[in-house]
């Protein structure tokens, strides 16, 4: 297959443009853990309305080439929420851009996750029309522990893929999920065995990419509005999301992370 890459002034991720009709989103550093900086979680918040007008692509697989599949934000992008009114208001929008960008998207998108996926990687991961899970995958969403609303993609999609008892517990208690319990649960499509979860991701999109664009993006779409049903409690989850990174319970919970130890909240 020949391939080449769109042109990205970032280096977070990379998107590689088969002849096949695939796009591929790659996560990165090689061999390190994913994250995305403030340039990177801005880009990845435009991209998808850029892939769904790019010439040639019918189908987005978004992977990693890390040892997991991406930790979210980088420390510095929290430490900047924490202390700047004016960064908050552009998290803010890009993740409502995020969001709503791989909703409307009419390209189907595939994640082939592997090890962690934390914040917005996994945000990216869940919100993918077909979500491809290896075994030791470990799925986090780690808001609550940091001290701040679990708003950038939960509150809109987890209660409808595993139900409100399991999202609640999962939110409020921020345990991780393994490939296996995140498919049986319903939280993934499908769960495979890590040597196999890339081949298993490919052929599925390639799969996708060979179908009827017009018939995909319109069952696309369509059941897309069960999420923008649910699109206001999306918008007060991450409006208090955002405000709690001004607060004091958000520095303890960033000090915490960064001392390896328990959150003192008061």
């Amino acid at each position: 297959m020949m391939s080449r890459s769109l042109s990205l002034d970032i280096q977070d991720f990379r998107v590689d443009l088969g002849d096949d009709g695939v796009a591929e989103l790659v996560f990165g550093p090689a061999g390190g853990m994913p994250a995305a900086d403030a340039s990177g979680h801005a880009e990845l918040a435009r991209i998808w309305s850029r892939l769904a007008v790019e010439p040639g692509v019918r189908a987005i697989l978004v992977r990693s080439e890390g040892k997991g599949f991406c930790a979210g934000g980088t420390m510095d992008l929290v430490e900047e929420l924490l202390s700047s009114e004016a960064a908050r208001a552009r998290v803010q929008r890009e993740a409502r851009e995020l969001v709503q960008g791989m909703l409307d998207c009419d390209r189907p998108i595939v994640s082939a996750i592997n090890g962690a996926a934390v914040g917005a990687g996994a945000a990216v991961a869940l919100l993918a029309d077909i979500s491809i899970a290896g075994e030791r995958a470990k799925i986090i969403d780690g808001h609550t522990k940091l001290g701040v609303t679990a708003g950038d993609h939960a509150a809109v999609i987890w209660p409808l893929l595993c139900g409100m008892a399991k999202a609640k517990y999962y939110l409020l208690t921020c345990q991780a999920l393994s490939g296996a319990e995140a498919e049986r649960i319903g939280l993934v499509s499908l769960c495979v065995p890590d040597a196999e979860l890339l081949n298993r991701a490919r052929e599925t999109t390639r799969a996708l990419a060979a179908g009827s664009a017009a018939a995909l993006a319109g069952t696309k779409r369509s059941l897309n509005h069960w999420l923008r049903a649910a699109w206001p409690a999306f918008e007060h989850s991450l409006a208090l999301e955002i405000q709690g990174f001004a607060s004091a319970d958000a520095r303890e919970g960033l000090a915490a992370l960064k001392d390896k130890r328990p959150a003192r909240f008061e």
